[in-house]
């Protein structure tokens, strides 16, 4: 039997079903667990959930003279509640990159534990729950469908430390982005998400010396990384994931000239949610900054992979994925013919040529002006991108802030 109970109402013992509230507030990456440990049941107490359902069945009951809040025969029942409420807290009108940024900035910060805590679980030898990221993955595709730039491009300012973490956050959201350009339905860019969160998981069975090296693999701490696909693979088993998962975590370092790991599959013989999973690691990979180099620019970056398109990547499937970040992503540098700098703050709807641009410094007279947003895009704008810019060449250090920064975008 399945009951609701308060926060308070809790003790060690019982099994959590579900949190009842916003995964936002929940203060664990999952739900179902057996509370165990009174530091956690304390954190559960603190937090702003304020009822859970418990399943008597795998834990402790309350007393009987202890009042519930309500009772549930089936799983279904609760489902049922728990699908309604999200539904009714769910906000996925498009809405300005200002206005989803401070949101997707704590998506990121709670994504970022819910990975962290998946990877170290997998260490520990314990079961992966691949259902328990649905919520993870639902916020994130929330994001996306309100605005596409925030949460993709906060993801890409990770630091090395937290890369490994915070990559599958950052290909999750690119995954859910593509699969819309592509046209998949709702089930499949669900899908397309559980894939993205999951497909590096095999890193957290390689050693921590090698996975986190400041310098260049030798060809023997290579031949070890190559192993990650399949022993992500291993680890899904008994999961709850389904075949796409599965598909992503084996191949998504395949190429389609037959170059890839681990088994060197050929185009044909690489699915669609490979090849998908493929473009969406690489390019969250280069525009982010490792151990032993900084990320290249976002728009260098899409360069760079057109160069390498026809024996790395399906046409079909990046020049989709081009269309999902803009000629010029989100952080991108550029020159406009004017001689001034800015930094792409958001696409427009209208061309892939023409985003917002914030404005911020003269080449003419080499000096820091005021910020100007200005969107390329209008009717009786007289601005054009004259090329991008390296953002080495220049050294500003507050590039990221400039984008990233809801004031004035």
């Amino acid at each position: 039997m399945l009951k609701k109970i308060s926060v308070e109402q809790l003790t060690l013992g019982m099994h959590i079903k579900e949190f009842c509230g916003s995964w936002m507030e929940h203060p664990f990456w999952r739900t179902s667990f057996v509370v165990s440990d009174p530091d956690d049941l304390k954190t559960i107490r603190t937090s702003s959930i304020k009822e859970v359902w418990i399943d008597c069945r795998k834990g402790l009951d309350v007393a009987p003279d202890i009042p519930t809040i309500s009772v549930a025969e089936t799983e279904a029942q609760v489902d049922a509640e728990l699908n309604q409420a999200a539904q009714a807290q769910r906000q996925i009108a498009p809405v300005p990159i200002a206005a989803e940024i401070e949101r997707a900035t704590k998506i990121c910060a709670q994504a970022k534990r819910a990975v962290t805590s998946m990877f170290q679980e997998a260490r520990m030898g314990k079961a992966v729950n691949a259902a328990g990221a649905q919520q993870l993955v639902e916020e994130i595709s929330d994001s996306v469908s309100r605005n596409p730039g925030a949460l993709i491009s906060l993801a890409r300012l990770k630091t090395a430390d937290d890369y490994t973490y915070m990559h599958s956050v950052a290909v999750c959201a690119l995954m859910i982005a593509l699969a819309r350009q592509l046209g998949l339905d709702a089930q499949e860019t669900r899908s397309a998400g559980i894939a993205g969160l999951l497909h590096d998981l095999g890193k957290a069975m390689m050693p921590m010396e090698v996975l986190n090296k400041p310098g260049k693999l030798t060809d023997e701490e290579f031949a070890i990384i190559k192993r990650h696909p399949l022993e992500g693979h291993r680890l899904l088993n008994g999961s709850g994931a389904d075949t796409m998962a599965f598909d992503v975590v084996l191949h998504h370092h395949e190429k389609t000239d037959g170059s890839g790991y681990p088994k060197g599959l050929k185009d044909a013989e690489i699915s669609l949610y490979a090849k998908m999973g493929a473009v969406c690691d690489v390019y969250d990979a280069i525009t982010s900054n490792r151990p032993y180099k900084a990320g290249w620019d976002p728009a260098e970056s899409l360069r760079k992979m057109a160069e390498w398109a026809n024996g790395h990547f399906d046409q079909r499937v990046f020049q989709a994925f081009v269309k999902s970040l803009g000629i010029y992503p989100i952080g991108s540098l550029v020159k406009l013919d004017s001689g001034r700098l800015g930094i792409v703050i958001e696409q427009s709807e209208k061309s892939l040529l023409s985003p917002r641009v914030k404005i911020f410094y003269s080449t003419r007279s080499h000096a820091r002006i005021p910020p100007e947003v200005v969107d390329l895009s209008r009717p009786n704008c007289m601005e054009k991108i004259a090329n991008r810019e390296d953002p080495a060449k220049w050294n500003f250090p507050d590039l990221n802030e400039l984008w990233s920064s809801p004031s004035n975008n």
